[in-house]
């Protein structure tokens, strides 16, 4: 079709068809893979009982803000509804979206609340680990218990799930975002201290804390030391003899650790209790997944607080995996096999080869050597005089 309404072509269309810097096209058969992959995970998550919810893309500003700290807020796409002039946000992450249904549209539903959810997210900024600013989440909350039974079933459905989808070997990371806050409190830190002794902790480096008291120091470096295996690392933080809230968080670490070990005995189990990056947000346990060889984590999660519009708060615990870095822990997915219909196939057999599980390929034109026209479109097989052969 010529004329003005005709699609672009050519050194124009190419021109025009740049992306934004950590935004990319995502063709086949990686598209496909990444589809096939979130049906596997959402099915697990079904299978546990978990419903599906779908909240929009865009929402409100003052919604996507509910009880976001400054790194989150940042993240954020805004823009203006022309309708109302009001600010709207695109979401960084679908955990804030699943708490606003929590305690809106379904805060009369019975508890514990399980629900689970997949779509795109969209961040102002990539960062090193993670360049791009578009990708797909999917995930699940358990919404209204704060059993350590809760957050066991968030590990192992996450460890099930990711398993279902073809990763084999996993370690996970158990952090405490809430204990070094704690700690700064008992020692009654001024925030310039606070600042000091979290961008320490947030570096892993001792040397950061010159200038404190020695108390101060020698409690934060002994929470520095107090990573790595499991067993070393809860070790070293009842060196620490935490009392009150932060004491019960350290037990309740113990307690989870002894569950997973159990039951989970594959699964490699690290804690770092300095590590709050991500985790700003979580008021107890968090959690990141690792697959073998692979730096970026598979998804994280942990537990956080929702809050209802009268102020009260319910405790929460999810998951959230990241598709892009799953996809990369898996090996490349190849090109499936499509089946060729000559022109002139009759609708019938062209339907019983598609019942039959094939991808078919309808011939449009006919062509003077028919398997050679298969190979030119990419096809595998082709439908000659009924039977099925390799091209």
């Amino acid at each position: 079709m010529n004329g003005p309404s005709s699609i672009k072509a050519g050194n124009e269309y190419a021109r025009q068809a740049l992306l934004p810097e950590g935004f990319r096209d995502q063709l086949a058969p990686k598209a496909e893979h990444e589809a096939t992959l979130v049906r596997g995970l959402m099915d697990c998550f079904l299978s546990y009982g978990y419903d599906r919810v779908a909240p929009p893309v865009v929402e409100y500003e003052d919604s996507l803000l509910v009880g976001a700290e400054a790194t989150r807020a940042k993240a954020m796409f805004r823009i203006m509804d022309p309708d109302t002039q009001s600010m709207m946000a695109v979401r960084a992450d679908m955990t804030v979206q699943i708490a606003r249904l929590a305690a809106t549209r379904l805060s009369d539903a019975e508890r514990p609340l399980r629900l689970s959810y997949t779509g795109n997210v969209l961040r102002t900024k990539g960062s090193q680990v993670r360049p791009s600013r578009q990708f797909v989440q999917a995930g699940f909350e358990l919404i209204g218990s704060n059993s350590l039974e809760a957050e066991f079933e968030v590990v192992r459905l996450a460890v099930e799930a990711l398993t279902h989808v073809g990763i084999s070997e996993m370690s996970i990371d158990l952090t405490l975002a809430p204990i070094a806050p704690l700690l700064a409190e008992k020692h009654g830190l001024s925030d310039a201290e606070k600042s000091q002794v979290f961008e320490a902790l947030n570096a892993k480096y001792a040397g950061g804390l010159i200038g404190l008291s020695d108390a101060v120091v020698a409690d934060f470096e002994a929470l520095l030391s107090a990573s790595g295996p499991a067993a070393d690392a809860l070790a070293g933080l009842k060196t620490l003899e935490f009392k009150g809230s932060a004491g019960q968080l350290v037990a309740r670490l113990g307690r989870l650790v002894d569950l997973i070990s159990t039951e989970l005995p594959n699964l490699q189990i690290t804690v770092d209790p300095c590590e709050s990056h991500g985790f700003e947000y979580k008021s107890g346990i968090g959690f990141a997944l690792f697959a073998k060889g692979n730096q970026s984590e598979l998804g994280r999660g942990g537990r956080y607080l929702v809050e209802h519009p009268d102020g009260h708060t319910e405790e929460a615990t999810g998951f959230s995996v990241y598709m892009d870095s799953l996809i990369e822990a898996l090996p490349a997915p190849s090109q499936a096999e499509k089946l060729f219909l000559p022109y002139g196939t009759s609708a019938k057999d062209a339907a019983t080869q598609r019942a039959a599980g094939h991808r078919t390929i309808q011939g449009l034109t006919e062509a003077a050597d028919a398997v050679k026209e298969a190979r030119r479109l990419g096809c595998s097989h082709i439908l000659l005089d009924g039977q099925i052969k390799t091209v």
